[in-house]
């Protein structure tokens, strides 16, 4: 996968319009559900290339755009509202 490629395993039929947020390989174990005695072979099925590493921190780093995104939009309607009910 160059840069600016979608992932191999994303598939817009299935998938509907891309997402960099979201990982589209196959689903693993979360960590929280994870048995101590499990945590061997559950780190051992992580990819640990440099792209995959970059790819985890930029899907987590959009995820946590997204939310900061939502939160100021709705900062924005609370503070028009209140402008609103001041006006008023």
């Amino acid at each position: 996968m160059a840069i600016g490629d979608y992932p191999a395993e994303y598939n817009a039929k299935v998938h509907g319009p891309y997402d960099p947020a979201r990982f589209y390989g196959k689903p693993d174990t979360p960590f929280g559900q994870v048995r101590l005695g499990e945590i061997g072979s559950w780190l051992s099925r992580r990819n640990k290339h440099p792209s995959a590493v970059a790819g985890a921190i930029s899907r987590g780093n959009t995820s946590i755009m997204k939310y900061a995104k939502r939160i100021s939009d709705l900062n924005c309607v609370e503070f028009y509202f209140s402008m609103v009910e001041m006006a008023t």
